[in-house]
């Protein structure tokens, strides 16, 4: 299939989240002209508060930032090399959050909106597109995200030719720092790890005698819920944010065993008991004035929320800067519907980017929204670019999202689910390592780390020749 044959090399993004506002900087940074179109705040969404860019609606944690050990730190590491302004704008708003890579979500969109707005090849217009974009923007990046305005929903619906899927995201609450009983709570990452910005003791955690816990997950079984309406009643969680009354819906001790698990702390204001469960709160801007629950996300009524998380030791006399809450996201059906380029295959001047393509995450929406980017600019400078080697983290996010891998494009609805990257999408090494620096025989968990850096230094080995060789292309043309 040919590229779009532009007059104009302009290129057109629609929605200024992570996705749109990664793929506007990378297409600017390539010297080509965008503008970038934001409905918001003449149209806000269910979820947005602000008109800021790169508005972060859910958590503030772009989670590990661990490049040797962790999919998600590999892909910061590989858009870090790439010029990514997400990461940049993260970089330098992070707060403290043990291993994990926490922003302040204002000052980060406030850096995001900064250095969009004062490009000078970006132009913002804010209005919405309430339909197919028109029919002379001949390179055009779709970045609505999850919470696509229906008009330009049903569009895209319409001209793909089958139903957009959906699944549900709940969003935790937020809690003021200072009305939080530090005599009862305490600071401590666990295991006492250092990540980004920390000291290992980045949390603030709530501890609950077994008695306590079991009657939390009573209440969160017997609280007020929000009702769906009748089209969303067989619309599925991700399961990677799930609300917490879901999670105990599933057995009493999945908590304990997944966002309330009690290991690698010790309370010392009672270190010789051990807590059976813990409530962990992360910094959420960088005064730290406010901390959100960590794994809380939830749909319960707003006075529900309040009498329940009131009831966690430490949390009696809770001031709320924001409750939790639910929206739905929607994808599309990208094996089947998008080519290697993310361009629509019935109408290849439509590329898209982000959630709506079925990464789920921050960081990987934003990485799908990097690489649409390069591809828009290559195609307003009448280049190719190649695709990024399925060996590196963005190439197997892309690989998943596009089904580049596969050798039919007959993917059904229930083949394609929304994911995070990991190690999983990585084509095999080779040789995987056996032996580890002291000669011994890896086994058991030292086999499964010494694997992950294997992969994860092959894929920083393989992006670094891809950027060699695109910048040697690019020379020559």
């Amino acid at each position: 299939m040919s590229n779009p044959s532009p007059t104009d090399p302009t290129v057109h993004i629609i929605g200024a989240g992570l996705a749109g506002s990664e793929a506007a900087w990378q297409v600017a940074s390539a010297g080509v002209r965008v503008v970038l179109h934001e409905m918001r705040p003449q149209r806000m969404t269910e979820a947005h508060q602000t008109d800021g860019l790169a508005e972060l609606v859910c958590s503030n944690s772009f989670r590990s930032d661990d490049a040797a050990n962790n999919a998600v730190g590999l892909l910061h590491a590989e858009m870090r090399r790439l010029g990514s302004l997400v990461m940049r704008a993260a970089d330098a708003n992070q707060v403290p959050a043990g291993g994990a890579l926490a922003v302040d979500r204002n000052g980060f969109s406030a850096a995001v909106t900064k250095a969009l707005t004062e490009h000078p090849l970006i132009e913002i217009s804010r209005s919405e597109i309430t339909g197919l974009p028109p029919a002379d923007w001949h390179n055009v990046i779709v970045a609505t995200g999850p919470l696509t305005s229906a008009p330009l929903a049903d569009a895209i619906r319409a001209l793909s030719g089958e139903d957009a899927l959906a699944f549900f995201d709940a969003i935790a609450p937020i809690v003021h720092k200072d009305s939080i009983d530090m005599s009862v709570a305490w600071f401590q990452s666990r295991y006492d790890k250092v990540g980004p910005g920390g000291t290992g003791a980045d949390y603030i955690n709530c501890p609950m005698t077994e008695a306590q816990y079991h009657d939390f997950v009573d209440a969160l079984l017997e609280g007020d819920k929000v009702d769906f309406k009748e089209w969303e009643t067989n619309t599925p969680y991700f399961d990677g944010c799930l609300p917490i009354e879901v999670m105990a819906e599933r057995g009493r001790e999945t908590l304990r065993f997944g966002p309330m698990k009690p290991v690698g702390l010790t309370n010392p204001n009672d270190p010789q008991v051990k807590a059976y469960a813990i409530v962990q709160l992360r910094q959420d801007n960088k005064l730290g004035t406010l901390y959100n629950m960590v794994g809380f996300q939830t749909k319960l009524k707003h006075g529900a929320q309040m009498r329940i998380f009131r009831s966690i030791p430490g949390l009696e006399n809770a001031e709320f800067a924001r409750l939790g809450g639910l929206h739905r996201n929607t994808f599309l059906n990208s094996p089947k519907l998008l080519d290697t380029q993310l361009r629509l295959r019935g109408q290849p001047r439509l590329r898209f980017a982000g959630q709506m393509t079925g990464c789920e995450g921050y960081v990987e929406s934003a990485s799908i929204g990097l690489i649409a980017g390069l591809y828009a600019a290559a195609d307003a400078r009448g280049a190719a670019l190649a695709q990024p080697p399925s060996t590196t983290a963005l190439g197997a996010l892309l690989g998943h999202i596009t089904g580049g891998h596969l050798e039919t494009i007959d993917a059904g609805p229930r083949s394609f689910q929304p994911m995070n990257v990991n190690f999983g999408l990585f084509p095999p090494l080779a040789q995987p390592p056996t032996k580890g620096p002291d000669g011994k025989r890896l086994r058991g968990t030292d086999k499964t780390v010494a694997k992950k850096q294997a992969l994860s230094a092959r894929a920083l080995v393989d992006l670094d020749t891809w950027i060699a060789e695109q910048l040697r292309v690019a020379k020559a043309a």
